[in-house]
């Protein structure tokens, strides 16, 4: 029943900025996963399917999409979850990104020899461009994200693909400011942010990201996990944040289904003419962020 509700429930909701030099259709993907992989990878399927089909270029899973929520608590027999890049998730999503000649950001469980990480792989038209492991590990009750991930090792990557410069913020990651501000140096025009947030959080997760979004002149597409696990009530409301720190439209709802978005990348360089903050930093002053404090 969970997968036929899966398909039916398509949200489409656009942008109203009129017509664009260039505009790319985003889709974010949420749906409620379970302790069959395999189930849940079918979904994940299905639902790209139909985001292909309504012409979707960039597409986004919610955070560890193929697994149900397991860092909700230490158990050791969950490491066998994790899989590299050779591994059946990424085998799909190359296919599928092959197919729909589109780009995919895949949130997994990943094994990198002997380490474990959070890691969102980008993939584009049937290739792995690369991936960005998660940064900031929450350690709180039912987030026991340090038993399993090391923090992440490859800095801030930018990814370009054929529909604008991307970029990952995992979760936890988007708290902290700093990431976006090099995301958008470094030239990223839309970052994802795939997450796990559950109970009354949303206002906090929407009132960051719009300061991100307007301090940085960029895009960001929050993509949330739906449904419940055990103790944990995952509420969805994806939504996308424009370079004003403003919603394009209102979040998604608290079912599992499909987000689009048409989103303008002149936007970007209208917004920062008007709000200046990137050219007026002052980077020279700055050099006591990176000392400790503590």
């Amino acid at each position: 029943m969970a997968d036929r509700v899966s398909l039916k429930r398509l949200t489409e909701q656009k942008t109203s900025q009129g017509p664009a030099a260039f505009t790319v259709k985003v889709a974010g993907i949420q749906f409620a996963c379970g302790p069959d992989k395999e189930r849940n990878l079918k979904k994940a399927r299905d639902l790209a399917l139909l985001a292909l089909e309504r012409e979707a270029r960039i597409l986004c899973f919610q955070e560890l999409f193929n697994t149900f929520w397991f860092p909700s608590k230490a158990d050791p027999s969950c490491f066998d979850l994790a899989e590299g890049e050779d591994g059946p998730t990424l085998s799909l999503m190359r296919d599928l990104s092959r197919e729909g000649k589109a780009t995919f950001v895949c949130p997994i469980f990943e094994r990198d020899g002997d380490s474990f990480y959070n890691t969102a792989f980008v993939v584009h038209n049937g290739e792995v461009l690369g991936r960005y492991r998660k940064i900031h590990l929450p350690h709180l009750p039912l987030w026991q994200e340090k038993f399993y991930f090391k923090p992440g090792d490859l800095g801030f990557p930018v990814f370009d693909t054929p529909y604008g410069r991307i970029a990952v913020q995992i979760c936890w990651d988007n708290f902290f400011p700093e990431g976006a501000r090099i995301l958008a140096l470094k030239g990223a025009e839309i970052i994802f942010a795939p997450t796990a947030c559950a109970f009354a959080s949303h206002p906090k997760w929407e009132r960051a990201m719009a300061a991100n979004a307007h301090m940085n002149g960029i895009f960001i597409v929050r993509v949330n996990r739906v449904g419940r696990e055990e103790d944990l009530h995952f509420y969805g409301k994806s939504f996308c944040v424009s370079p004003e720190g403003e919603l394009l439209c209102e979040p998604s709802g608290l079912k599992e289904g499909i987000i689009l978005f048409d989103i303008d990348l002149k936007e970007i360089e209208r917004v920062r003419k008007e709000w200046s903050f990137l050219p007026e930093r002052k980077a020279g002053l700055y050099r006591e962020i990176v000392e400790d404090f503590s």
